[in-house]
């Protein structure tokens, strides 16, 4: 079961997607587009993943849905497995896809290699759902999150107008986790 499960690096990702956003629904496609991966590689591992009983689908209209199936015995094993393994970044990333977001990096002491007990983030355009995932990685992780969510338009504008704030965070050492700012 195990060499199975951890096959190959596009069944990492799904799993990391879908067990970081168990209560989420997502579709071939949609998954495909948030991990950057062929749609025809993303559909085998969720018919894999579906026989092992890890995940779930659900047809609504013409779209096969996906999600995490919280009732099999390995969901809460693998979730903090898929935690330890990627750490908070990448808790934070697989959060911020499913939460749409356009781009996002970790800036200030964190993001320097100082161990610090709050990160600091900086996401553009993302749903507000995203607050919600942030306490629940909080808890998880133990650790404080700032966040600074901008809209795409208001970023943009910030940057072409050359916001002293916005050119000092840019400037300054960061890691990103999706997109390009």
């Amino acid at each position: 079961m195990l060499k199975s499960l951890f096959s190959s690096s596009i069944r990492a990702d799904v799993l990391s997607l879908l067990l970081n956003s168990p209560d989420e629904q997502f579709y071939i496609r949609e998954v495909a587009t948030l991990l950057r991966k062929n749609p025809s590689g993303i559909k085998r591992e969720l018919d894999n993943l579906e026989k092992m009983g890890i995940v779930t689908s659900e047809r609504i209209v013409n779209l096969r849905y996906f999600q995490a199936n919280k009732e099999s015995p390995l969901f809460s094993e693998l979730k903090n497995l898929i935690t330890k393994s990627l750490g908070l970044p990448g808790a934070l990333k697989a959060v911020l896809r499913a939460s749409g977001a356009n781009a996002a990096f970790l800036y200030g002491p964190y993001a320097e290699g100082d161990d610090v007990d709050a990160v600091d983030l900086f996401v553009i355009g993302a749903s507000s759902s995203l607050t919600k995932e942030l306490k629940d990685l909080e808890k998880r992780f133990d650790q404080k999150i700032n966040c600074i969510m901008m809209e795409e338009e208001e970023y943009r504008l910030k940057k072409k107008k050359g916001d002293s704030g916005l050119k000092k965070l840019l400037s300054g050492k960061r890691i990103t986790l999706i997109g390009r700012p």
